[in-house]
Parts: structure tokens; C-alpha cells; sequence
């Protein structure tokens, strides 16, 4: 049995950013950007108005002395004429503005008596309230960095310089198979000796925070030839397989067994933690596995704590420790010694507190849970404002 450390060593070690593939920037949405991009325009690409009102010459500005109107520049209107001394222009927001002008006034501080425009600003100075080409962005410069999210921001800034396709890293393709002989399924009568089958939910849930949505998700009885069919049909399809139930060493624990039979290397069984301690990971060419707990809580804390960092790092995503964190302890503690405990909790103001309901079993503290809170191995007595580290959960 390894330690947490250790076991988070070899996972992290086998995860690699998948290959990019391009995609449309409709499309984009969460994935990581793979490569350098550099504006091929200036943004603005014109000296750009920055709001409705009028253009002029600020030498031209003197008391009392009315402009001539000649024209409107409405957006998205090329305007062929420079704007000649003592003239002015009447211009909307985004307009492109005319050789000539170097000032806008905004419309509410002037008045208009037969084509005639008065200036009522005693604030206007030179320049004002003209975007000025290239004031965003240049022309050749760099626009984004490779590793860079795609957040609504950035698809409104590539968009903006022209880009309709990006090179991201792809998503993982993720096959969930739960095991079990006494699962019924949502929505079916809960026949006697049975439980709802909750594991594939939870983890498609968890999973759809990375916008990965399961290639397969299948349910088998506790056999070892129906879970061996499982793993083979679909082993060389996904780039991360997770097995829920039958990774312990029961009599009806047969996952280990057929994975081995399937072909795949084991690279870890069962590790020095609470909950989820027989977890297993090993490999298949490219494919990833992991074979969790069947108790609900403990094959979602094995998820947060395992496969969502190897899913971000397969996505490109640089993973940082801006979820893990120190907090005091808002209550007593105490614990085995030996085994890392990862306790479902709620985070306030300045401390932490354990939720009720910490065994592997019990998934209504996790549904309220907002982090995962990790004590340390070799210690048992943990006391209210002692600082521990937390995981924030929900945070990619």
C-alpha cells in the first residue's frame, strides 16, 4: 500500500496533454488553447468613435464660435471626405473617423440651430473620445498564449481580431462502467435488497464541470466475465476508463482480476487513505484506468483527489495549486493514525468545518460540501484553528 504523495506522483506522471485538433472558435468553449495566436490586424483597425456625438477639429474650438455641420458618419460607413477647418461631423458610436477630425464631443453637451453646432464642454481636451487605432491590439503582436482557457472573454477577443478557428488540446474520451448485483437504476422500483444506482451520476455530473461528456456509460452485474467483456469492448475506444465497485478484495470483487486479464498494467492497488483506500490505476497503451470504491462518497472524493487533475492536464490545462489552500479548522478532530483522511467540508469566512456524515457511504454531506479537506497521515489530534489543507471543489 503506497501513500497519497506517492500515489499522486504516478498518476500525474502518466498524464499527458492529449493531441490538438483544430475547432471552431463556436465550438471552443473550455478548452485550452494549444498554440500561440498573433493578431493579423490592429484592433481597433481605424481611429474608431467612442460614442454618439459630433467630430471636430480641436483647434477650430473657440467660445461662442458655431461649427458648420457637413455630413454623418453612421458605424460601418467608409467616409471618403476630411473634415475641413471650422466643420464638424455628426458621428455614432464604433463610426470611423473622418481625416481631419482629432476630437469628439459626446451629443448631450452641444446644441444644434440650423446646422449649426454649438459646444457646451468645458472638460473637452485633444483626443477625447477617440479610440485610436491599434489601441487594443497590434498588428503582429501576440494575442494569446498557448495554455490559455477559452472563457467567454477570450472567444470575444480572438472573434474580435478575425479568428474563426483555433488549435486546442481535445477533450478526453471517458468510458464509466459501475459494477454491482444489487444496483437498480433512477426511476426503476427499488426492489428489496437493492440501492439506487448513484456512482455513474455523480461522476457524469463531475465530469460535465469539464465539459466532457462520457463516450459510454454501462452497468454491469458482478461477474467476471460480463465485467471482462465491459473493459475489453471498450478499453482501446477512451483515453480514461473509471470502474466503480469490485476493486476491494471480496468474493465478488472481481474488477482487479479482469483488468489483468484484459491486459492492463497495474501501476497502484489500494493506497494509505480514508475513504476510498482500495483504489486502483493502471494503463492500457494510451488508456488510463481507474478502479474506485463502489460506496458513493468515497469514488467521488477519489475522483476530486485522482482523475480531475489527470482529466485537466490531459486537456493542457497547466494544473496549479490555486485549489489547494490553508484553513483553520473550525472543530476538534481525530483521526487513524497511518492513513490520510479526506473529510467532505464547507468553507467560511475564515476556517473550515467538517461536515456531519463523513463515512464513504453517505453522499448527503457532499451535496453540500464545497471542499475536501486532506489530514495528514502520521498525525491523529487535530484541534479547532489548527490550519489544514483544503481542496476547493468545482474550481477548473
Amino acid at each position: 500500500m503506497i501513500t497519497v504523495t506517492e500515489a499522486k506522483r504516478l498518476t500525474t506522471e502518466n498524464a499527458k496533454a492529449l493531441e490538438p485538433c483544430i475547432t471552431s472558435l463556436l465550438d471552443a468553449s473550455g478548452f485550452i488553447l494549444a498554440e500561440d495566436i498573433f493578431s493579423t490586424i490592429d484592433v481597433p483597425s481605424f481611429n474608431q468613435s467612442a460614442m454618439d456625438g459630433y467630430g471636430f477639429r480641436f483647434d477650430d474650438l473657440k467660445e461662442n464660435q458655431a461649427l458648420e455641420i457637413t455630413g454623418e458618419i453612421p458605424a460601418g460607413v467608409f467616409p471618403t471626405e476630411k473634415l475641413l477647418p471650422n466643420t464638424a461631423v455628426r458621428i455614432f458610436t464604433g463610426a470611423m473617423v473622418p481625416d481631419g477630425c482629432d476630437t469628439i464631443v459626446m451629443q448631450e453637451k452641444v446644441s444644434v440651430q440650423q446646422n449649426q453646432l454649438l459646444i457646451h464642454d468645458a472638460q473637452i481636451k485633444k483626443g477625447m473620445n477617440i479610440r485610436l487605432q491599434g489601441s487594443q491590439t497590434l498588428k503582429g503582436n501576440l494575442a494569446l498564449k498557448a495554455g490559455s482557457k477559452i472563457t467567454p472573454g477570450a472567444a470575444g477577443f480572438l472573434a474580435g481580431i478575425g479568428c474563426d478557428k483555433i488549435k486546442v488540446f481535445r477533450r478526453p474520451s471517458v468510458c464509466i462502467i459501475t459494477t454491482g448485483k444489487e444496483l437498480n437504476k433512477p426511476g426503476q422500483t427499488l426492489e428489496p435488497g437493492k440501492v439506487f444506482e448513484c456512482n455513474s451520476y455523480s461522476i457524469n455530473a463531475a465530469l460535465s464541470e469539464l465539459n466532457i461528456k462520457p463516450k459510454n456509460i454501462l452497468s454491469v452485474d458482478d461477474d467476471e466475465i460480463e465485467i471482462s467483456q465491459a473493459i475489453e469492448n471498450n478499453l482501446s475506444a477512451c483515453d480514461v476508463m473509471i470502474l466503480s465497485g469490485g476493486v476491494s478484495v471480496g468474493d465478488y470483487d472481481f474488477v482487479h482480476t479482469a483488468l489483468e486479464k484484459c491486459g492492463v498494467q497495474k501501476v497502484f492497488h489500494k493506497v494509505k487513505q480514508k475513504p476510498g483506500k482500495p483504489i486502483y490505476f493502471g494503463k492500457y497503451k494510451n488508456t488510463l484506468i481507474f478502479g474506485l470504491p463502489g460506496n458513493p462518497s468515497a469514488l467521488l472524493t477519489c475522483y476530486y483527489e485522482y482523475i480531475a487533475p489527470v482529466l485537466k492536464t490531459m486537456m493542457g490545462f497547466q494544473i496549479k495549486d490555486e485549489t489547494k489552500l490553508q484553513f483553520p479548522l473550525a472543530a476538534d478532530f481525530s483521526k487513524k493514525e497511518g492513513l490520510t483522511f479526506f473529510l467532505k467540508g464547507k468553507l467560511s469566512e475564515h476556517e473550515v468545518a467538517p461536515l456531519q456524515g463523513q463515512e464513504s457511504y453517505q453522499m448527503n454531506s457532499f451535496a453540500f460540501a464545497d471542499c475536501i479537506i486532506q489530514l495528514e497521515e502520521n498525525k491523529t489530534e487535530f484541534r479547532k484553528g489548527d490550519l489544514v489543507e483544503v481542496h476547493l471543489l468545482n474550481q477548473h
